[in-house]
């Protein structure tokens, strides 16, 4: 019995033509990887519902005159990352040590591990940029006037950012525990003393007893390392998510568009 053809369907009802390399039921490498990027990304999305966050955060509306100055936040931000990745680094070799300890295990960092001295230098030099970038963000905030009405609350948080900045310079000084870091260290201890009302006691609880010594270094060392960045980090979160909240200001410069005042004839 003769077999009938097939009846082929309205082009409509043929769905889209086979992409290239499909037209017998292979796929492309970098079409089925594209494919399954796409597909976790789904897969993940559908479980998070982190894609609206994502666009809150990155889809917004930017002011007019917005120029390189504008930067300087970020500029902060990924000093203090670099900061962070570095000093994890370097904590995986430090010692906080009085006897001797902390200088040896820095040297070892310096002279013996790999890339040791140059993670060190990023360190040790990112610690001074950074606390040169959160100036010139705050001058720039100032002298664009980004702290008044409603903004009040982000400049608060930047002030105590710059605070919490110098604080975990100055603990971070005395890590090496050479003759510099210690003597200079005794100077700004006993500067901060001489504060008023919390000034001495400020004074005794960095010291940690009556002269410096080993608890002093450990003190140091863990304010250095755990509590200092963990408030910088939190603080940070907060400062971000209200930047993207209330928006940036334009520039002093920038001509606000005003509607022209009608005439009493013209009302």
């Amino acid at each position: 019995m003769p077999r009938l053809p097939t009846p082929k369907l309205p082009a409509a009802l043929q769905g889209p033509p086979p992409r290239p390399g499909e037209e017998n039921g292979n796929v492309a490498p970098a079409d089925a990887a594209k494919e399954a990027g796409i597909t976790v990304v789904d897969w993940v999305d559908e479980r998070t519902s982190l894609s609206g966050a994502a666009r809150w955060l990155m889809f917004r509306k930017i002011p007019k005159g917005t120029n390189w100055y504008y930067t300087l936040g970020s500029a902060t931000l990924f000093a203090f990352l670099s900061q962070a990745v570095t000093g994890v680094f370097l904590a995986m070799y430090y010692r906080p040590d009085a006897g001797g300890g902390a200088y040896e295990s820095i040297r070892h960092i310096t002279d013996q591990v790999f890339l040791g001295q140059f993670v060190r230098g990023m360190h040790l030099w990112g610690a001074s940029v950074m606390v040169v970038l959160v100036f010139l963000h705050m001058a720039r905030t100032f002298l664009f006037g980004a702290y008044k009405y409603p903004r009040e609350l982000n400049w608060v948080i930047g002030v105590v950012l710059l605070i919490l900045t110098l604080v975990m310079a100055l603990t971070g000084y005395l890590l090496p525990f050479d003759q510099r870091a210690y003597w200079a260290t005794v100077v700004a201890n006993n500067i901060t003393a001489t504060g008023p009302l919390i000034g001495p006691y400020l004074g005794d609880f960095l010291r940690a007893g009556p002269e410096f010594g080993a608890t002093t270094l450990s003190r140091f060392y863990s304010i250095h390392m755990l509590v200092v960045p963990g408030l910088i980090a939190a603080l940070i979160g907060a400062h971000l998510y209200l930047v993207t909240k209330l928006g940036t200001t334009a520039p002093p410069w920038q001509k606000v568009e005003t509607r022209p005042e009608l005439n009493e004839a013209e009302v």
